[in-house]
């Protein structure tokens, strides 16, 4: 959701560019320490400001996911995501949002909508689980016992 203008500086272009790169969705300390390799002068609060900039102009989507730290998408596509409860791991759940599913949830937005007087500015679907590395480590845990 663009609603600003957004400046490119070179150091958003470079937040920007190792967010794209990581293929996951990295907090903004994991992204400081990638980008201080290329702009080894900036600042932990530049990579916040600058996270929370490409988010308003709609370049990045910011995820807040349960009690965890805020985490950061290069990929602004609808889609929804998988959270594991054990360790907070969080990954884009394997499927496509397809036009089908998009009418039902724009329905469902309209309802609550409707039901609650909310003006929807949209939606985030989280899956919640067990992360195949935290299920592996539970069941070496049960056969040491």
């Amino acid at each position: 959701m663009q609603n600003k203008k957004c400046r490119m500086t070179n150091q958003r272009k470079v937040i920007l560019e190792e967010l794209k790169k990581s293929k996951e969705h990295l907090s903004a300390d994991e992204l400081y320490i990638l980008v201080r390799e290329k702009l080894p002068n900036i600042s932990i609060s530049t990579v916040y400001r600058n996270l929370e900039a490409l988010s308003e102009c709609g370049l990045i989507s910011k995820l807040e996911p349960g009690k965890t730290q805020k985490r950061f998408d290069a990929n602004v596509k609808p889609h929804f995501h998988i959270r594991c409860v054990n360790c907070g791991r969080l990954d884009d759940a394997p499927f496509v949002i397809i036009p089908e599913i998009e009418k039902v949830i724009q329905r469902f937005e309209a309802s609550v909508s409707k039901l609650t007087g909310y003006d929807m500015k949209g939606y985030q679907l989280e899956f919640l689980g067990i992360c195949p590395k935290c299920k592996e480590s539970m069941k070496k845990q049960k056969t040491e016992q």
